[in-house]
Protein backbone atom coordinates (compact mmCIF):
# COMPACT_ATOMS: atom_id res chain seq x y z
CA UNK A 1 0.00 0.00 0.00
CA UNK A 2 2.78 2.26 1.02
CA UNK A 3 4.64 1.78 -2.60
CA UNK A 4 0.90 2.24 -4.20
CA UNK A 5 0.51 5.65 -2.56
CA UNK A 6 4.32 6.70 -3.44
CA UNK A 7 3.87 5.41 -6.90
CA UNK A 8 0.47 7.88 -7.14
CA UNK A 9 2.00 10.90 -5.41
CA UNK A 10 4.88 10.43 -8.05
CA UNK A 11 2.71 10.70 -10.77
CA UNK A 12 0.53 13.11 -9.70
CA UNK A 13 3.22 15.20 -9.37
CA UNK A 14 4.64 14.34 -12.49
CA UNK A 15 1.56 15.46 -14.30
CA UNK A 16 1.52 18.47 -12.16
CA UNK A 17 4.79 19.52 -13.24
CA UNK A 18 4.11 18.70 -17.14
CA UNK A 19 1.11 20.71 -17.16
CA UNK A 20 3.14 23.70 -15.59
CA UNK A 21 5.98 23.49 -17.98
CA UNK A 22 3.62 23.14 -20.91
CA UNK A 23 1.52 26.09 -20.36
CA UNK A 24 4.38 27.92 -19.42
CA UNK A 25 5.74 26.78 -22.70
CA UNK A 26 2.92 27.71 -24.58
CA UNK A 27 2.93 31.26 -22.99
CA UNK A 28 6.77 31.84 -23.55
CA UNK A 29 5.78 30.71 -27.29
CA UNK A 30 3.33 33.63 -27.49
CA UNK A 31 5.11 36.26 -25.63
CA UNK A 32 8.44 34.89 -28.80
CA UNK A 33 5.07 35.97 -31.25
CA UNK A 34 4.08 39.31 -29.72
CA UNK A 35 7.68 40.78 -29.76
CA UNK A 36 8.71 39.61 -33.02
CA UNK A 37 5.93 42.20 -33.96
CA UNK A 38 6.87 46.23 -34.66
CA UNK A 39 5.85 48.28 -32.37
CA UNK A 40 5.54 45.85 -29.37
CA UNK A 41 7.44 46.72 -26.26
CA UNK A 42 6.79 45.58 -22.71
CA UNK A 43 6.93 48.24 -19.63
CA UNK A 44 6.15 46.07 -17.16
CA UNK A 45 9.48 44.74 -15.26
CA UNK A 46 7.74 41.61 -15.18
CA UNK A 47 6.15 40.81 -18.14
CA UNK A 48 10.25 41.39 -19.53
CA UNK A 49 11.48 38.87 -16.67
CA UNK A 50 8.42 36.41 -18.25
CA UNK A 51 9.61 36.76 -21.61
CA UNK A 52 13.09 35.25 -20.85
CA UNK A 53 12.72 30.96 -21.36
CA UNK A 54 11.78 28.99 -18.67
CA UNK A 55 15.40 27.91 -18.75
CA UNK A 56 16.73 31.01 -17.51
CA UNK A 57 14.82 32.19 -14.98
CA UNK A 58 14.19 28.82 -12.67
CA UNK A 59 17.20 26.48 -13.82
CA UNK A 60 20.29 28.91 -14.58
CA UNK A 61 19.69 30.66 -10.60
CA UNK A 62 19.30 27.42 -8.72
CA UNK A 63 22.45 26.29 -10.73
CA UNK A 64 24.33 29.54 -9.74
CA UNK A 65 23.27 28.62 -5.35
CA UNK A 66 24.60 25.00 -6.27
CA UNK A 67 28.19 26.19 -8.12
CA UNK A 68 28.37 28.72 -5.19
CA UNK A 69 27.84 26.57 -2.68
CA UNK A 70 29.89 23.68 -3.54
CA UNK A 71 33.20 26.48 -4.60
CA UNK A 72 32.86 27.23 -0.33
CA UNK A 73 33.37 23.75 0.15
CA UNK A 74 35.49 22.33 -2.37
CA UNK A 75 39.38 22.41 -1.51
CA UNK A 76 41.83 24.21 -3.45
CA UNK A 77 42.78 22.84 -6.73
CA UNK A 78 40.10 20.60 -6.69
CA UNK A 79 37.99 23.03 -10.04
CA UNK A 80 41.35 22.44 -12.12
CA UNK A 81 41.43 19.15 -11.67
CA UNK A 82 37.90 18.55 -12.74
CA UNK A 83 38.51 21.14 -15.73
CA UNK A 84 41.29 18.93 -16.56
CA UNK A 85 39.61 15.53 -16.67
CA UNK A 86 36.80 16.97 -18.60
CA UNK A 87 38.59 18.41 -21.27
CA UNK A 88 40.69 14.77 -21.28
CA UNK A 89 37.07 13.75 -21.87
CA UNK A 90 36.26 15.89 -24.58
CA UNK A 91 34.13 18.32 -23.25
CA UNK A 92 35.32 21.38 -23.28
CA UNK A 93 32.65 23.67 -22.48
CA UNK A 94 33.01 26.67 -20.36
CA UNK A 95 30.20 25.74 -17.81
CA UNK A 96 31.24 22.38 -17.72
CA UNK A 97 32.81 21.99 -14.09
CA UNK A 98 29.88 24.29 -12.72
CA UNK A 99 27.77 21.49 -14.15
CA UNK A 100 29.64 18.60 -12.72
CA UNK A 101 29.71 20.69 -9.40
CA UNK A 102 26.54 21.37 -9.08
CA UNK A 103 25.45 17.79 -9.54
CA UNK A 104 28.05 17.09 -7.27
CA UNK A 105 26.28 19.23 -4.95
CA UNK A 106 22.94 17.63 -5.67
CA UNK A 107 24.50 14.17 -5.05
CA UNK A 108 25.20 15.20 -1.37
CA UNK A 109 22.41 16.62 -0.58
CA UNK A 110 20.36 13.37 -1.59
CA UNK A 111 22.59 11.20 0.82
CA UNK A 112 20.48 11.86 3.62
CA UNK A 113 17.57 11.12 1.54
CA UNK A 114 18.56 8.07 0.36
CA UNK A 115 19.16 7.36 4.50
CA UNK A 116 15.66 8.05 5.12
CA UNK A 117 14.29 6.47 2.39
CA UNK A 118 16.26 2.90 3.17
CA UNK A 119 15.20 2.94 7.03
CA UNK A 120 12.43 4.80 7.57
CA UNK A 121 9.91 4.15 4.12
CA UNK A 122 11.31 1.06 3.23
CA UNK A 123 11.95 0.05 7.01
CA UNK A 124 14.80 -1.97 6.14
CA UNK A 125 17.37 -2.34 9.15
CA UNK A 126 20.19 -4.48 10.33
CA UNK A 127 23.53 -4.84 8.55
CA UNK A 128 21.68 -4.95 5.64
CA UNK A 129 20.53 -1.78 5.96
CA UNK A 130 23.63 -0.67 6.75
CA UNK A 131 25.01 -1.82 3.40
CA UNK A 132 22.18 -0.55 1.57
CA UNK A 133 22.48 2.74 2.66
CA UNK A 134 26.23 2.93 2.57
CA UNK A 135 26.18 1.84 -1.01
CA UNK A 136 23.47 4.29 -2.19
CA UNK A 137 25.57 7.40 -0.55
CA UNK A 138 28.97 5.84 -1.91
CA UNK A 139 27.06 6.39 -5.49
CA UNK A 140 25.13 9.76 -5.20
CA UNK A 141 29.08 11.15 -4.10
CA UNK A 142 31.57 9.24 -5.54
CA UNK A 143 29.06 8.44 -8.46
CA UNK A 144 30.12 11.87 -10.85
CA UNK A 145 33.59 11.15 -10.44
CA UNK A 146 33.08 7.63 -11.74
CA UNK A 147 31.38 8.71 -14.26
CA UNK A 148 34.07 10.92 -15.38
CA UNK A 149 37.15 8.64 -14.87
CA UNK A 150 34.99 6.13 -17.01
CA UNK A 151 34.72 8.63 -19.79
CA UNK A 152 38.07 9.70 -19.96
CA UNK A 153 39.24 5.89 -19.91
CA UNK A 154 37.32 5.25 -23.00
CA UNK A 155 38.59 8.27 -24.90
CA UNK A 156 42.50 7.64 -24.14
CA UNK A 157 41.45 3.91 -25.14
CA UNK A 158 39.67 4.88 -28.67
CA UNK A 159 42.72 7.33 -29.18
CA UNK A 160 44.97 4.51 -28.81
CA UNK A 161 43.61 2.47 -31.11
CA UNK A 162 42.79 5.27 -33.63
CA UNK A 163 46.66 6.43 -33.78
CA UNK A 164 48.01 3.94 -36.07
CA UNK A 165 45.68 3.93 -38.61
CA UNK A 166 45.44 7.90 -38.55
CA UNK A 167 49.53 7.45 -38.93
CA UNK A 168 49.08 5.21 -41.81
CA UNK A 169 46.77 8.25 -43.24
CA UNK A 170 49.12 10.51 -42.82
CA UNK A 171 52.22 9.25 -44.20
CA UNK A 172 49.88 7.78 -47.44
CA UNK A 173 49.10 12.19 -47.88
CA UNK A 174 52.94 12.97 -46.56
CA UNK A 175 54.43 10.45 -49.69
CA UNK A 176 51.55 11.82 -52.02
CA UNK A 177 53.24 15.31 -51.78
CA UNK A 178 51.28 16.90 -49.00
CA UNK A 179 52.51 18.73 -46.42
CA UNK A 180 52.09 18.03 -42.58
CA UNK A 181 49.25 20.26 -42.36
CA UNK A 182 47.20 19.39 -45.11
CA UNK A 183 47.77 15.90 -44.51
CA UNK A 184 46.41 16.37 -41.17
CA UNK A 185 43.08 18.38 -42.23
CA UNK A 186 42.55 15.75 -44.92
CA UNK A 187 42.68 12.82 -42.55
CA UNK A 188 40.36 15.09 -40.14
CA UNK A 189 38.28 15.49 -42.54
CA UNK A 190 37.89 11.68 -43.71
CA UNK A 191 38.29 10.21 -40.49
CA UNK A 192 35.67 10.84 -37.68
CA UNK A 193 36.58 10.45 -33.66
CA UNK A 194 38.11 11.36 -30.70
CA UNK A 195 41.94 11.49 -32.50
CA UNK A 196 41.08 13.69 -35.49
CA UNK A 197 39.20 15.98 -33.18
CA UNK A 198 42.36 16.47 -31.15
CA UNK A 199 44.21 17.20 -34.52
CA UNK A 200 41.38 19.73 -35.58
CA UNK A 201 41.34 21.70 -32.42
CA UNK A 202 45.07 21.53 -32.65
CA UNK A 203 44.83 22.98 -36.26
CA UNK A 204 42.31 25.62 -35.68
CA UNK A 205 45.29 26.85 -32.87
CA UNK A 206 47.59 26.97 -35.57
CA UNK A 207 45.35 28.90 -38.07
CA UNK A 208 44.38 31.40 -35.20
CA UNK A 209 48.19 32.38 -34.56
CA UNK A 210 50.07 29.80 -32.08
CA UNK A 211 52.73 27.44 -33.25
CA UNK A 212 52.97 24.29 -34.44
CA UNK A 213 55.32 22.96 -31.46
CA UNK A 214 53.44 24.94 -28.76
CA UNK A 215 49.62 23.41 -30.41
CA UNK A 216 51.18 20.03 -30.57
CA UNK A 217 52.26 20.31 -26.51
CA UNK A 218 48.63 21.80 -25.50
CA UNK A 219 46.95 18.53 -27.80
CA UNK A 220 49.32 16.00 -26.12
CA UNK A 221 48.72 17.61 -22.35
CA UNK A 222 44.89 17.58 -23.19
CA UNK A 223 44.60 13.51 -23.84
CA UNK A 224 47.20 12.64 -21.58
CA UNK A 225 48.15 9.59 -23.65
CA UNK A 226 51.57 7.88 -24.02
CA UNK A 227 51.69 6.86 -27.40
CA UNK A 228 50.23 10.33 -28.91
CA UNK A 229 53.13 12.17 -26.35
CA UNK A 230 55.98 10.07 -28.02
CA UNK A 231 54.43 11.05 -31.42
CA UNK A 232 54.10 14.53 -30.58
CA UNK A 233 57.91 14.71 -29.33
CA UNK A 234 59.32 12.59 -32.78
CA UNK A 235 57.37 15.21 -34.84
CA UNK A 236 58.72 18.31 -32.82
CA UNK A 237 62.55 16.61 -33.08
CA UNK A 238 61.92 16.16 -36.68
CA UNK A 239 61.24 20.34 -37.09
CA UNK A 240 63.88 20.92 -34.86
CA UNK A 241 66.76 18.71 -36.73
CA UNK A 242 65.08 18.80 -40.34
CA UNK A 243 64.30 15.18 -40.39
CA UNK A 244 61.58 13.84 -43.27
CA UNK A 245 58.88 14.06 -41.73
CA UNK A 246 57.24 11.44 -43.87
CA UNK A 247 60.03 8.73 -42.50
CA UNK A 248 59.25 9.50 -38.68
CA UNK A 249 55.51 9.64 -39.77
CA UNK A 250 56.08 5.97 -41.03
CA UNK A 251 58.54 4.82 -38.08
CA UNK A 252 56.06 6.14 -35.56
CA UNK A 253 52.76 3.84 -37.70
CA UNK A 254 55.20 0.95 -37.31
CA UNK A 255 55.86 1.08 -33.46
CA UNK A 256 52.18 2.40 -32.85
CA UNK A 257 50.77 -0.49 -34.50
CA UNK A 258 53.18 -3.34 -32.42
CA UNK A 259 52.51 -1.41 -29.02
CA UNK A 260 48.86 -2.20 -30.29
CA UNK A 261 49.53 -5.69 -30.99
CA UNK A 262 51.11 -5.91 -27.59
CA UNK A 263 47.89 -4.10 -25.72
CA UNK A 264 46.25 -6.60 -27.38
CA UNK A 265 48.41 -9.51 -26.47
CA UNK A 266 48.55 -8.09 -22.75
CA UNK A 267 44.67 -8.25 -22.16
CA UNK A 268 44.71 -12.01 -23.69
CA UNK A 269 47.04 -13.10 -21.19
CA UNK A 270 44.76 -11.43 -18.37
CA UNK A 271 41.69 -13.07 -19.36
CA UNK A 272 42.58 -16.53 -17.47
CA UNK A 273 43.31 -14.23 -14.18
CA UNK A 274 40.46 -12.62 -14.47
CA UNK A 275 38.25 -15.56 -14.97
CA UNK A 276 39.16 -17.15 -12.13
CA UNK A 277 36.95 -15.22 -9.74
CA UNK A 278 33.75 -15.85 -11.61
CA UNK A 279 34.76 -19.50 -12.33
CA UNK A 280 35.39 -20.20 -8.28
CA UNK A 281 32.79 -18.38 -7.12
CA UNK A 282 29.73 -18.90 -10.08
CA UNK A 283 30.82 -22.23 -12.05
CA UNK A 284 32.65 -24.56 -9.46
CA UNK A 285 29.63 -24.10 -6.83
CA UNK A 286 27.03 -25.50 -9.30
CA UNK A 287 29.55 -28.10 -10.50
CA UNK A 288 30.24 -29.55 -7.30
CA UNK A 289 26.35 -29.62 -6.40
CA UNK A 290 25.57 -31.88 -9.63
CA UNK A 291 28.89 -33.71 -9.43
CA UNK A 292 28.85 -34.48 -5.47
CA UNK A 293 25.01 -34.25 -4.92
CA UNK A 294 24.18 -37.72 -5.91
CA UNK A 295 26.71 -39.33 -4.21
CA UNK A 296 25.88 -37.50 -0.97
CA UNK A 297 22.01 -38.50 -1.19
CA UNK A 298 23.56 -41.80 -1.82
CA UNK A 299 25.50 -42.49 1.20
CA UNK A 300 22.70 -40.86 3.58
CA UNK A 301 20.60 -43.35 1.91
CA UNK A 302 22.68 -46.08 3.05
CA UNK A 303 23.68 -45.01 6.73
Amino acid sequence: MLALALGLLAISIGVGLWTVLSSADEKATVRASLRQLDGYEVDNVRDQELLKPMKERTVAPIMDRLVALGRRFTPDGYSDKVRTRLTASGNSSPDAVDRFIAIKVIGIALTPVSLILVFGVVGMGGMKGLLVAGLLAAVMVYGPDAILNRRVEERQREIQQMLPDVLDLLVISVEAGLGFEQALDRTVGSVPGALTQEFGRMLGEVRAGASRANAMRAMEKRTDVPELRSFVLAILQADTFGVSIGRVLRAQADEMRIKRRQMAQEKAQKAPVKMMIPMVFCVFPALFVVVIGPAIINIKETF
